[in-house]
């Protein structure tokens, strides 16, 4: 048998979730040429600034060569404007010159200055477009495969992505929880049953994160509650939530389903019995107490009705915790089920130490036989 004692347990949320690059940064065509080259191998690791496209570079070099022409010329035209208005000036102080002729020596200094701003403009642009024919990764980490081929003309607009690049560590991984669940946390969490771990400065929750794959292990690294959104999702109906974990060696890739487990919250005061010791009856769940009979001459088996919630490990064993049915001293009967009986008053029982077992430690282990 095993005395029921309050015990503090650790309770864990699964929840199914799936992989995301931190970044997913899309690698697009920002002018229009012919696409020369791809430099990467597909599915590669690629550092940020690192040459993926190169786009015929030849008709920017020359819309390069010309604004830096047009510039020659506008700053040869100021020029020009600014030495006529130096010789006028000391005229239209002595009055030799009109008002009209001096002020048309003004105006067109200042639109030489405005003509080589405008130059200079220009020839920034035509620099920005000959840069962009050189398509680099504006991200480390792992490169697609290329949505264009060497010799397609390439646009910017909604057709100019070329590739995309995840950034995986840290990897975030996307999971929802349900409306009702989260209602039920935060109840149990009002009502002293639960505690979690909080950020001292956000007063958000701070649970550790366990990433289960596909096969059953863990990812090496363990992560944090990066948030849970504070509206419920219109598609879903959940609260939608992400975790971020570490992942330097590339174990988690974007896309993966994988089960999220936070952890570090806690029971205190749980009642928890062995999994085992909980029966189905059609009335439910029950467990097998041990009491006496009518007349007080017999240990007896009565079967008494619980309530149970969630499955916790506690010191290796899977236990039911029990939310009512039983209290603090309550002895359960957690070997020989199979030989109990129900009978009117219970059934009759016998404490002591299994067969062949030491009587010694059978006792101190509380079995129980028929």
């Amino acid at each position: 048998m095993k005395e029921i004692k309050p015990v503090t347990v650790p309770i864990r949320f699964e929840y199914v979730g799936q992989t995301a690059g931190s970044k997913e940064a899309e690698v697009r065509a920002r002018v229009q040429g012919i696409l020369e080259k791809r430099t990467y191998q597909e599915g590669s690791r690629v550092k940020a600034g690192q040459t993926l496209f190169v786009i015929d570079a030849r008709p920017y070099a020359a819309q390069m060569q010309a604004a830096a022409a047009e510039v020659t010329r506008a700053q040869a035209q100021y020029a020009q404007a600014k030495r006529n208005l130096d010789r006028l000036q000391p005229l239209a102080s002595s009055n030799a010159i009109s008002r009209r002729e001096f002020d048309d020596a003004v105006s067109a200094e200042e639109s030489g200055a405005a003509g080589v701003k405008q130059a200079q403009a220009k020839l920034v642009e035509a620099k920005l477009n000959l840069g962009y024919t050189t398509v680099a990764a504006p991200v480390t980490g792992f490169v697609s495969r290329s949505l264009k081929s060497e010799g397609s003309l390439v646009t910017p607009g909604e057709n100019s992505l070329l590739t995309t690049v995840w950034q995986i560590d840290p990897m975030h991984v996307n999971f929802s929880i349900a409306e009702n669940e989260l209602l039920r946390v935060n109840r149990s969490i009002a009502e002293g049953k639960l505690v979690v771990p909080t950020d001292p400065k956000s007063k958000s929750p701070a649970y550790a994160v366990s990433v289960r794959l596909a096969d059953g292990s863990l990812a090496p690294q363990k992560g944090s509650l990066a948030f849970i959104d504070p509206r419920i999702s219109e598609a879903s109906g959940a609260f939608d939530a992400r975790a971020q974990i570490g992942n330097p060696d590339g174990a988690l890739r974007p896309g993966q389903f994988v089960r999220v487990v936070l952890e570090g919250a806690t029971r205190p005061n749980a009642i928890v019995v062995p999994q085992r010791a909980v029966l189905e009856g059609p009335q439910g769940k029950f467990v097998y107490v041990t009491g006496k009979s009518q007349d007080g001459s017999k240990d007896v088996a009565l079967p008494r009705p619980v309530t149970v919630s969630d499955w916790v490990e506690v010191d290796g064993a899977q236990m039911w915790i029990v939310e009512s049915g039983l209290k603090a001293g309550d002895a359960v009967i957690v070997e020989g089920m199979a030989k109990i009986f129900p009978i009117p008053g219970g059934a009759p029982i016998m404490l002591g130490p299994p067969p062949g077992a030491d009587a010694g430690k059978g006792a101190a282990k509380g079995e129980v036989k028929k």
